[in-house]
Formats: C-alpha cells, sequence, structure tokens
C-alpha cells in the first residue's frame, strides 16, 4: 500500500486532484475542500492508503495541487 498525506487545512478547494485522481479524492461540498477518502486525521494532517495502482494518478494530483499539500509515499 501506498500512503498519502494530506495538509486540508491549507487546501484552497481548486479540485484538481479531485478532477485527475476521482477514485481517491472527492470535494466536500460543505467546506468547499478536496477529502482524501477512507483518511484518517493525525496531528492535522490527513493520511490515507492507495493502492499501487493508483500511485501515478495521486503523483499527478500531488504535482498538480498548487499548495503542495499532498505527499505520495511508499507505506
Amino acid at each position: 500500500m501506498i500512503k498519502v498525506i494530506h495538509h486540508r487545512k491549507k487546501c484552497i478547494g481548486c479540485n484538481s486532484c479531485v478532477a485527475i485522481a476521482p477514485q481517491n479524492w472527492v470535494m466536500d461540498a460543505e467546506e468547499g475542500k478536496s477529502r482524501l477518502i477512507a483518511a484518517r486525521e493525525k496531528g492535522g494532517l490527513f493520511v490515507g492508503e492507495i493502492f499501487e495502482c493508483d500511485r501515478e494518478a495521486n503523483e499527478q494530483a500531488a504535482r498538480a495541487c498548487p499548495m503542495k499539500i499532498i505527499k505520495v509515499n511508499q507505506a
């Protein structure tokens, strides 16, 4: 599994992660921020795991994020 870390507090809701990797990201209609599906909050960061087959899309989402608040790491 691959670990994805999202600093959600700094999210500006640009929707790029959702557009690039909709299998792992959704927009929160109430807050207007993206949310990593099935992520858990740890010390202000949201941490989730994705499958290897979703790695490339999430790396693209991390590169496309204007705030640079998405990190993709080996779990």
